[in-house]
C-alpha cells in the first residue's frame, strides 16, 4: 500500500482532542497554553502553519494561496504587519490594495484557518528599512529599538493602533476571530547586547506593554531566550528540533515560528535550494520533541514590488518555497510536506496527551514516542541521524529499515507511514512561454543632461547621506563639487596623481569631470583609475 493511501486510511480512525469547556459548561474562548502546547477555544491543537505575506501578492491572488495552503495540510497562516507601507507619512495611512490587512485576515478565516500576526513593528523580513518608516528618522534624538522615549512612544501608538483595529474587525480568537497569535519585536537577540542596560530595559518594556492591551491571545518573541513571562520565546531556523534550547519556562509550549524553506536571494545569487526530504526531517525531528506549532518561511514569498525589497534583495522572494512567486505549486515540496501534515495529524492525541519517551536503538538512532497509559493511545518516530549510512533497528520487536538521515513515523507505535526520506509525492518542472505582449515591447533611450555647478549648485562640501537626502523616496542622486588644481603643478611633477575619492557602499556609482564620463565604481570593481585630458585620476571607495 502506498505511503498516501495508508495516510488516507488511518486518518479515518484518527482520535481528536478532546475540547476542554469551562466550569459553567461552555466552550471556552480565546487562546491560553500549558508545556505541551497552545489551547485554542479550549481544545489543544497541533499547527501547520505557512508565511503568506499580503503585499507580496495581491488580493486577486489571495483566495488561490489560501485555498492551496490549506489543501497543503496548513491550518495556519502567518504575517508580518508593515508599518512603512500602512503609514509612509506620520499620520496618512493607507490600508487598500495590496495593503488590506483586515480584507487578507478575513479571508483567512473565511477559508478555516487561524492567523499568527507579527506586529513588530521592526520585523526585518528582507524588506526596506525593517519595515520602521522613514519619518521615525526624523524624530528628534529618537534611537531605533532601545529605552528611548521618542522611540517607545511611537512603537506604542503604532502597535495599539493595530490591535485596536483588529478588536474593532473582533479578530482576535478571544472574540471568536482567526488570530491566535501576536508577535512583538523580532529576532532582537541578535542586537540586545550592542544596547546593553538600554536593550534589556527595551525588552522588558515591549513585552508589558504587549500584554497590557490584553487580546486575549498569547504574545511571542522569536529567537529572543529571555523572553519576559507571560511572553513565550520561539525559534528561527532549519532545524528548531535539534538546536532549540526550548522554551525558559516549563509551561510555555515548544513554538517554531520560522522553518526556512529555501532562503531569499540578494543579486548574483545562484537559486537557492532546500531539499523537500530535508524540511520533512527538521518538521518530524521537532513534533518528536514535543513541538506543536511549525510556520514554514515562507510557504508563499511572492514579489517585493516597487521599492520595497531590502538593499541587494531580488524583487522575486522564495521562489523556491512550497507555493512560488507566481502561485503555482512546487512539487514534490509542497506534496510531500502535506503528506507529513497528514502523518502528524495521525499521531494528534498521542503528541498533545500522552507521556513522553525515549529509546537508543543504536548508533546515530533513537525512537521518540509518546504514549497515554491505559489506553491504545501511541506515537513513535524512528530517527537515523546519520547522513550517509541507513540503518536497520528493532522497535517492540519489530525490524524497521531508516534510509540514511530520516525519520519513520508510526502513528500507533507499528505501522509506518511515512518516512521522511521517501517522496511519493509528483515532481514538477516550471516552463516559460514567449509572452505575446512583451514581445511587441520596445525599448527607449532617453538621455539624461550632466548637470554643471550652475544647474546644480554646490551646497555641501562632502556628500550627503543619501536615506537622508533623498528620504526613500529613489536611490538615485545627482552630487557636484568643485575641485580646483593648479596646472604649474601637474605639468612639473609627472608622480603627482590626483585621487577623486568617495566612499560608498551602494550598488554603483558614475564620475564626471567637466562633463564628460571618467569612470565607475561598482561592487566588484572598487576604484579605477582614469585620465582626464592630460591628467590622471583614481576613483576609490
Amino acid at each position: 500500500m502506498a505511503v498516501s493511501s495508508r495516510i488516507l486510511l488511518l486518518s479515518i480512525l484518527s482520535l481528536l482532542a478532546s475540547a476542554v469547556v469551562g466550569h459553567d459548561g461552555k466552550q471556552q474562548h480565546g487562546v491560553t497554553y500549558d508545556g505541551r502546547s497552545l489551547i485554542i477555544n479550549g481544545k489543544r491543537e497541533l499547527l501547520f502553519s505557512g508565511s503568506i505575506h499580503y503585499p507580496r501578492s495581491t488580493p486577486e491572488m489571495w483566495p488561490d494561496l489560501l485555498l492551496k495552503a490549506k489543501q497543503g495540510g496548513l491550518n495556519v497562516i502567518q504575517t508580518y504587519v508593515f508599518w512603512n507601507i500602512h503609514e509612509p507619512e506620520q499620520g496618512k495611512f493607507n490600508f487598500e490594495g495590496n495593503y488590506d490587512l483586515v480584507k487578507f485576515i478575513k479571508m483567512i478565516e473565511e477559508h478555516g484557518m487561524y492567523v499568527t500576526l507579527r506586529v513588530g513593528p521592526f520585523i526585518q523580513a528582507e524588506w526596506n528599512h525593517g519595515g520602521l518608516p522613514y519619518w521615525l528618522r526624523e524624530i528628534p534624538n529618537i534611537t531605533f529599538r532601545s529605552d528611548n522615549p521618542p522611540f517607545k512612544y511611537y512603537m506604542k501608538r503604532y502597535v495599539k493602533m493595530i490591535v485596536k483595529m483588529m478588536k474593532e474587525e473582533k479578530l482576535f480568537a478571544s472574540q471568536g476571530g482567526p488570530i491566535i497569535l501576536t508577535q512583538i519585536e523580532n529576532e532582537y537577540n541578535h542586537i540586545q547586547l550592542a544596547y546593553k542596560e538600554l536593550g534589556d530595559r527595551y525588552v522588558q518594556w515591549a513585552a508589558k506593554t504587549a500584554v497590557s492591551l490584553k487580546t486575549g491571545v498569547p504574545w511571542i518573541m522569536c529567537k529572543q531566550k529571555d523572553a519576559p513571562d507571560p511572553v513565550i520565546n520561539t525559534c528561527n531556523g532549519r532545524h528548531c528540533g535539534d538546536t532549540f534550547t526550548g522554551p525558559n519556562k516549563p509551561y510555555k509550549p515548544s513554538l517554531w515560528t520560522e522553518n526556512w524553506t529555501a532562503q531569499y536571494r540578494v543579486f548574483g545569487d545562484p537559486p537557492s535550494q532546500r531539499a523537500a526530504e530535508d524540511i520533512a526531517y527538521s518538521v518530524a525531528r521537532f513534533f518528536s520533541r514535543n513541538g506543536t506549532l511549525v510556520n514554514y518561511y515562507m510557504y508563499h514569498g511572492g514579489t517585493n514590488f516597487g521599492r520595497t525589497s531590502a538593499v541587494f534583495t531580488t524583487t522575486r522572494y522564495y521562489d523556491e518555497a512550497p507555493i512560488d512567486e507566481y502561485g503555482l505549486l512546487r512539487e514534490p515540496k509542497w506534496g510531500h510536506l502535506k503528506d507529513v501534515h497528514k502523518a502528524l495529524n495521525l499521531c494528534k492525541k498521542a503528541l498533545l496527551w500522552g507521556n513522553p519517551g525515549k529509546q537508543i536503538l543504536g548508533k546515530d538512532t533513537d525512537a521518540q514516542f509518546y504514549e497515554k497509559p491505559g489506553t491504545n493511545i501511541c506515537a513513535a518516530f524512528l530517527t537515523n541521524t546519520n547522513s550517509r549510512v541507513p540503518a536497520t533497528v528493532s522497535f517492540r520487536g519489530q525490524a524497521y529499515y531508516l534510509p540514511p538521515r530520516s525519520i519513520s513515523i508510526l502513528p500507533d507505535c507499528k505501522t509506518v507511514v511515512l518516512n521522511t526520506q521517501t517522496i511519493v509525492a509528483q515532481h514538477n518542472a516550471r516552463n516559460f512561454k514567449k509572452s505575446k505582449v512583451a514581445s511587441n515591447l520596445k525599448w527607449e533611450k532617453s538621455s539624461e543632461p550632466i548637470p554643471t555647478i550652475e544647474h546644480l549648485p554646490i551646497d555641501s562640501k562632502n556628500p550627503k547621506e543619501l536615506y537622508s537626502l533623498l528620504k526613500d523616496t529613489t536611490d538615485y542622486a545627482w552630487y557636484t563639487t568643485k575641485i580646483e588644481l593648479d596646472p604649474h603643478d601637474l605639468n612639473s611633477r609627472e608622480d603627482i596623481n590626483p585621487v577623486l575619492r568617495v566612499a560608498s557602499l551602494g550598488h554603483a556609482l558614475h564620475a564626471f569631470v567637466n562633463g564628460k564620463y571618467v569612470g565607475e565604481h561598482t561592487q566588484s570593481s572598487p576604484y579605477i583609475p582614469v585620465t582626464y585630458g592630460s591628467v590622471k585620476y583614481i576613483i576609490y571607495s
